[in-house]
Formats: structure tokens, sequence, C-alpha cells
């Protein structure tokens, strides 16, 4: 079988630091290659991958701020479709863009939905929804204008995460320092109960960043800025729990995942897909404010980190996923 997986290019493929999506691109791109598929990912021209790259974009336009994106954009997504006829399949992780040529081609496309950045968006996908196949990362985020052949969670390369049994005395934020992803209140709950907070991740609302959290730094509340894969391993497998407040629905959640792997439990607002993520009392605790959260941090005593890790192992594992998406492509070939 041949696969064309179509990144985007924001960012490097993987991303050195932050992007989410390209990430997800990668992951299921070297998966299939260890799974003996014959893939072509279609990324920036300095991305990595085991596969075959195809890449008419040097570099991400976040990376390169002198790239106008959607030349970029344009760019990149017409190379990808008019090479369609190379491949038995086309795996999109490019938004919404990539659909405008999908009756214009015979190869089949799925087309993974990693999340709606606006309302506005669905009617594009609605538009084609007979001649495309759609994969949600999660059942919460999903429309009801839209049919969906399954529901794929997003998997972690396991190799790249180590688990821990015996963590370090601190609680961790891991993630975009913006309000949406509740670095705030994840101080709030590390002042409430009087524990070391580690803040790891880039900066995306500076004045979020300036007004509400850097003037909380001292030594109880450390920033570390972005970590990479090591760092990052590192991090995630040492804390006592990942505080994950957030103040959206977010539609997956990769540190989430990452962290349980790691036997590390997770403390997060009841939102988005979390209920889906996280075995409440089981693998950490859905909680509704930082009043429950706080209280939360005192019970995770009764939190066997060997679940987390099994637990994230089985449900949220680039293998899982890989092997989910090679039925689904076969599906979708044989109709």
């Amino acid at each position: 079988m041949k696969i064309g997986v179509l990144s985007p290019v924001a960012w490097r493929t993987p991303p050195r630091h932050y992007g989410p999506w390209e990430q997800m691109a990668s992951n299921i791109t070297e998966g299939l290659v260890a799974s003996g598929m014959d893939v072509t990912l279609f990324a920036t021209s300095d991305s990595l991958t085991s596969g075959t790259l195809d890449s008419v974009v040097a570099s991400g336009y976040e990376e390169d701020r002198e790239l106008d994106a959607k030349v970029v954009e344009c760019l990149h997504i017409s190379n990808f479709m008019e090479k369609a006829g190379d491949f038995d399949i086309l795996h999109n992780h490019y938004d919404f863009l990539p659909l405008s040529y999908s009756r214009l081609i015979k190869t089949p496309i799925i087309t993974t939905i990693h999340g709606f950045s606006s309302p506005k968006i669905i009617p594009v996908y609605k538009k084609y929804n007979d001649s495309s196949t759609y994969v949600s990362i999660s059942n919460s985020n999903r429309s009801q204008e839209l049919e969906y052949l399954a529901t794929v969670y997003n998997g972690i390369r396991t190799a790249d995460f180590t688990f821990v049994a015996s963590p370090d005395d601190y609680l961790l934020f891991f993630g975009r320092i913006h309000p949406d992803k509740g670095a705030l209140e994840a101080i709030q709950i590390a002042r409430n109960t009087s524990r070391k907070l580690i803040i790891a991740g880039i900066v995306q609302d500076e004045r979020y960043f300036t007004e509400k959290i850097e003037p909380e730094f001292d030594d109880q509340i450390v920033f570390v800025g972005h970590a990479g894969p090591d760092a990052r391993n590192k991090l995630l497998g040492k804390a006592t729990v990942l505080l994950h407040p957030i103040n959206f629905d977010e539609p997956f959640g990769l540190s989430v995942a990452e962290a349980m792997y790691c036997g590390t439990p997770v403390i997060a607002f009841n939102r988005g897909s979390m209920p889906e993520l996280i075995k409440d009392g089981k693998t950490g605790y859905l909680v509704k404010d930082v009043e429950s959260g706080s209280d939360a941090v005192s019970d995770l005593k009764s939190i066997d980190r060997h679940l987390c890790h099994t637990w994230a192992k089985d449900n949220f594992s680039s293998e899982k996923m890989v092997s989910d998406y090679l039925t689904l492509y076969k599906q979708i070939i044989q109709r």
C-alpha cells in the first residue's frame, strides 16, 4: 500500500518544541513505515522521516516569519494533490483546505480533523462529506453536521517516554502559555497546596504571560520555557502530577497521554476530551475548578502509577493509532 501523508507546514515535522498536528503526522508516518508501508511525507524540507520526504517549502512559516503563510499553503497543498495518482490513499492532516481538491482526484482521501478553529470552517467540511472520509480524534470533538467513519485517538511515540515509578516532589504545567490552557489556574492550585510548580511551554500570549504569569515566578513557581523531547520526558516522568486546568473544550491533549504513559497522573478540568483520556479516580482526577483541583492534589497517593502507564499504553500509543488507521485505510480502498 502506497500512502501519502500531508503534514501542516507551520512547523517542522516532527516539531522541535511545538506543533501537535505536525507531531501526529510524524507519528503516523513513522508508525506506518515501521509496519512495512510505502509512505511519503509531504512536509517542510527540514523535516525528518524514515519514509520518503517530498517538499516544496523550505521551513515552517511560524519559524520563518518572512514567509507568507497563504503562499506556502498553496504551494504545499497543490504539490500534494498534483501527485495524488501516485498513491493508493491520501491522509490529510492539514485541516479543511485540501478538501477543495477532493472531487478533482481519484485517489481516496482520509482527513483527520484535529479540531475546529472556528464554527465558520464547518461549511467546508460539510460540503465534502460525500467525497472525503473524516476521522475525529475524540468523541467529544465532533460536529453534528459531519459524517465520521471513526474516532482514532492520537498516539504517542512510546519510545520517547519512560515510565517512572518514584517521582520527585513537584507539580507540572506543560503546555502553551495561553489563557485556554490554564497556566494561571495551575499556579493557583500550587499556591493553595503549598507545592512547587514547574511551568514548561512556549509563550503564545505575551500579554497574558507578562501580566498574569511572569509576576508569579519565585522559588515555588519555576518557569523553564519550552522543553524538547528529552526534557519533556524527564519533566513529565518525574512530576508528582500534571496539572491540566483547561479553559476550553480541548479536542485531545497530548501532554495528558504522555504524562500518563510516564506513570504521572493528571488533574484536569472536566472539559472537552478529558473524560475520554482520564479514568477519574484511577489515572487522575476530573475537577470543575481551582478549589476542587487543589483538593485532588491531596488524594494523589491513591493513584497507581503503573495503572496510569498501562492505560495510556493500551489506548494512546502510536502502535494502536497506526493499527486503527490501517484498518480504516483498507475499508476505504475496498469500498
